[in-house]
């Protein structure tokens, strides 16, 4: 069964396997225990996100292996089948079960199911600062009496606790400590009877709990169930939802000009001195046009314009996940998903989706439905992602708002671009109600969604977790796709047939077309090439309208409009530019990414054409109502 397995720290010690319900803190507990001795990856043949790490106690080294998070073994999720498997392998020779101080109870079903499979389990019950202020005891000596396994507990975020839970697993390891036998021998037996043990776990855990726990506050989640209140209950938590909506939006257009700029013009700088370079050492100019105003001008321009709103915008995502909150927001959403045939989890991927499409892709893995899930992948696209904020934010601004910079017209660009994402939303539930009653049919699937404890998010790991894990992995898979791009651009741009370029050519020929959308070919053809990278959509046009042969970029955004409406641009152009934006085919890195989960042509070909479609229609049909009336 190992050979299912690769590790990249297996010769560095002890193979030791970290198991536990999600949000009980197992990643923090990794986290301490490894340091930055991590890798992460998937194992083959595997889709679910699997890290491993190194540690050290006294003289004893240790390959700690964090499982995906479960609540169960029942091998019915991808993350079930390769947390029991694994658990189960040659390779792993004991297992640290991490369980939350605050819930308990739920969690020992899941630890009882890991001693049935290995004797070697050493139980650490985190969160135990938590568990103190909510005024919840637990008797732990008396619990390790009772599952006959060692129980350490251990407040990872202040690394209480942690040498305690190593000293513990060096003893499982070497057999110093092993599994209490009447207990291994009970459970042993239930095995044996499947839907008998289901039932008979589940009250021996809450035998168990009552027996260990008390409580020293009669009314300990009373915080929790306050703010359940508000953010959960119908009149208050869908409003709740748009305003932090418009606040993420806010803070992210606000802080994202000044590094984006700043950036900008260290490329330029930079830029000035290659070009330099290049003539000194009197490089070709066919050659320095490629390297320079292809490939580098497209790749400075992705990460000015990427790098700041991802670091904004990831971190204020994170934070609210620490927090406790988008499990509410899969709460609140998950009668309309449900109504629409899809899964309430899909609202968890569709957040995900607001900094990276690809990520939305990759976070469907939570869905156990093969249905759902497609549901899931195909719709995540119609909410913009971080790469199309800057085309709706900068044509909301100069059309809609005005350029001039204070409080008021940055809160109302994030007012009108909180309004667009609404409309993607509603567009989600739309079409994943179309496609769970036309190609992908069936009944939506019951889930258990926990509302875990509010907490107080850790600001350090949350700002170095959601930037070195999101937002530069995001970044570095746009950097291999807009390369080539940039080259690609350059070559139509500057290879002439008779008196013009091909990009001249190509943009004249599909002009027709792009005026019954209420655009003009300039426009689709800038779409069309930021195919691998959404953000270099309007540089493209820029160098549309211009001739130019490179990538251009404006001082201002008065100085932008002016040149597109010198090209014929109208508050319908603008509109349709928005809805093309919000629906238009994923860029080559979330394709790339649906067909890995997929691994399926036909339900990669699907992903791209049904928001493609949705943006030729709406655009199509919003310019022929619009002349109709004689509106332009």
């Amino acid at each position: 069964m190992s050979d299912e397995f690769v590790l990249h720290n297996e010769k560095n010690g002890h193979v030791i396997s970290l198991a536990g319900n999600p949000n009980v803190g197992k990643s923090t507990v990794f986290n301490q225990l490894t340091g930055l001795k991590q890798h992460t990856g998937n194992w083959p043949g595997k889709t679910v996100g699997i890290a491993e790490g190194t540690s050290q106690h006294k003289n004893t080294y240790y390959c700690l292996v964090d499982l995906p998070g479960t609540y169960s073994l029942s091998s019915n999720s991808e993350e079930e089948e390769v947390a029991q498997d694994f658990i189960q392998s040659d390779l792993s020779e004991a297992t640290i079960c991490v369980c939350d101080a605050t819930s308990l109870e739920r969690n020992l079903n899941l630890v009882l199911q890991i001693m049935q499979m290995s004797d070697k389990v050493v139980v650490c019950v985190n969160l135990i600062d938590e568990a103190r202020k909510k005024g919840i005891e637990i008797n732990i000596e008396k619990l390790q009496s009772l599952l006959g396994v060692p129980v350490i507990a251990t407040a990872a975020r202040q690394n209480e606790g942690l040498d305690s839970l190593m000293s513990a697993l060096d003893k499982v390891v070497s057999e110093e400590i092993k599994m209490n036998p009447y207990m291994k021998k009970a459970l042993v037996s239930l095995k044996e009877n499947q839907e008998e043990n289901t039932k008979a776990l589940l009250d021996r855990a809450t035998v168990i709990a009552n027996d260990v726990i008390s409580f020293t506050k009669k009314d300990h989640n009373r915080r929790d169930r306050k703010l359940d209140k508000i953010l959960t209950q119908k009149l208050t938590g869908i409003p709740i939802m748009i305003l932090l909506l418009v606040v993420v939006f806010w803070l992210t257009i606000q802080g994202a000009n000044a590094p984006s700029n700043a950036l900008a013009n260290m490329f330029g700088t930079i830029g000035v001195y290659l070009n330099q370079f290049a003539v000194s050492i009197n490089m070709p100019e066919w050659l320095r046009g490629a390297l320079m105003d292809g490939i580098y001008n497209v790749l400075s321009t992705v990460i000015s314009v990427m790098l700041p709103p991802m670091a904004i915008f990831f971190p204020l995502f994170t934070l609210l996940e620490d927090f406790g909150y988008l499990p509410r927001v899969a709460f609140n959403l998950d009668k309309y998903f449900a109504n629409a045939g899809a899964c309430g989890k899909q609202a968890l991927t569709m957040c995900m989706g607001f900094g990276c499409n690809a990520a939305g892709i990759t976070g469907t893995r939570i869905i156990n439905s093969p249905r759902e899930k497609l549901i899931a992948i195909v719709t995540n696209n119609f909410v913009p992602c971080n790469g199309r904020f800057p085309i709706l934010i900068s044509i909301i601004t100069m059309f809609f708002v005005g350029s001039s910079i204070s409080l008021g017209s940055s809160l109302l660009s994030a007012v009108i671009l909180a309004s667009t994402v609404i409309l993607g939303v509603l567009t989600t539930f739309w079409t994943s109600q179309l496609l769970s009653k036309t190609i992908l049919k069936g009944v939506p699937s019951s889930f258990t969604l926990e509302l875990p404890p509010y907490r107080k998010p850790q600001f350090g790991s949350v700002i170095v977790r959601s930037i070195f894990d999101k937002a530069l992995f995001v970044l570095s898979r746009a950097i291999i796709v807009a390369a080539p791009a940039g080259l690609v651009i350059w070559v139509m741009a500057n290879v002439m047939i008779g008196d013009s370029s091909i990009l001249t050519l190509v943009t004249t020929a599909i002009d027709p077309f792009a005026r019954l959308m209420g655009l003009d070919g300039t426009i689709l053809m800038a779409f069309i090439l930021g195919f691998p990278a959404n953000e270099i959509v309007i540089p493209i046009m820029v160098m549309g309208y211009l001739s130019k042969a490179t990538l251009f970029e404006f001082d201002s955004l008065d100085q932008f409009k002016t040149l597109l409406l010198d090209n014929g641009w109208t508050w319908l152009t603008a509109v349709n530019t928005i809805l093309f934006t919000l629906y238009h085919w994923p860029c080559s890195t979330t394709l790339l990414t649906i067909y890995k989960e997929t691994k399926s042509a036909k339900w990669t070909w699907i992903s791209f054409l049904v928001p493609t479609v949705m943006g030729i229609a709406t655009t199509m049909i919003i310019t022929f109502l619009a002349h109709l009336f004689h509106l332009v």
